[in-house]
């Protein structure tokens, strides 16, 4: 069977963040790069297909290949991270600590940064021929949603900021869910499905993912966004950030974690048992 029950994908999740907290400096790079850059073209390509089409939904459908792509190829993002590597110190490996949890946190944040703003940079050539011309359509697309998606929310203050972390706690809950749903399945078909739909609820619902924001805010100011590298930061990058910890960490990691690996006693084992009733002889 490729369906991997509750219980064991649990202990999976447990391992996995152990070995992300073990692996090397330059694996760790490495892979949180990969990660960063091929979900940043997998952005890039739903965006064109919205503007090229005309529909959100047909962008949103097709923007999980990325997601699927660097799962199945081994590559870490921070969102990832955020939701297994603390299981480990929850769980109280041996050598797991918390300087070493910040420690992949920090390198897989890095390399996730540089291979979004290497996309970045990548993209900014190609919609405006090397910056000699104004941006094209899609590059002008991807301008306006780093203005929206920084000046819109300190528009409204306080409830922006609000509404941006819940955006981004939602975020991580969908994308985490993905992360554990390949965990699901042994064969790369079930892993595919399984990561497909909570994806695709993200990124259609508009929801805030940190990396994907990565390429799309550092591009949008390569492209006229009229906005700041301080809008960018205070406005979308650091409370995505936070709010993406939160939610894969304790809607997806931590319930798992507390109703398949450490479940509750069953109620029949705490039930008291009844006395067996004791036969009286005859007179």
């Amino acid at each position: 069977m490729s369906y991997v029950t509750p219980k064991d994908f649990a202990t999976k999740m447990i391992d996995a963040g152990e070995a992300k907290v073990f692996m090397s400096t330059r694996d760790t790079i490495i892979r949180a790069y990969m990660a960063g850059a091929i979900l940043a073209l997998a952005a890039a390509f739903a965006v064109t297909v919205t503007v090229n089409t005309g529909d959100p939904l047909i962008g949103a459908l097709l923007f999980p290949v990325g997601f699927c792509m660097l799962y199945l190829m081994g590559f870490d993002l921070l969102t990832g991270v955020f939701t297994l590597v603390p299981l480990a110190l929850l769980d109280k490996r041996r050598g797991v600590t918390v300087n070493g949890v910040l420690r992949n946190w920090g390198l897989v944040f890095t390399g996730n940064f540089l291979g979004a703003m290497t996309v970045a940079l990548f993209m900014a050539i190609i919609v405006t021929f090397g910056f000699s011309e104004a941006p094209n359509e899609v590059g002008q697309k991807i301008g306006h949603i780093g203005e929206g998606r920084t000046l819109g929310y300190a528009a409204h203050g306080a409830a922006g900021m609000l509404t941006l972390f819940v955006r981004a706690v939602m975020c991580n809950w969908m994308v985490s869910t993905g992360v554990i749903g390949a965990m699901m399945s042994t064969s790369v078909s079930g892993k595919v499905i399984a990561m497909w739909m909570p994806i695709t609820v993200f990124f259609y619902m508009g929801f805030e993912h940190s990396i994907v924001n990565m390429f799309l805010f550092p591009s949008g100011l390569m492209l006229g966004g009229e906005f700041t590298i301080m809008d960018y930061l205070i406005w979308n990058e650091i409370p995505t950030v936070l709010g993406n910890l939160v939610g894969g960490l304790t809607f997806v990691g931590a319930m798992i974690y507390a109703t398949h690996y450490k479940t509750a006693p069953d109620r029949r084992d705490a039930a008291p048992q009844e006395t067996p009733a004791i036969a009286v002889p005859a007179e």
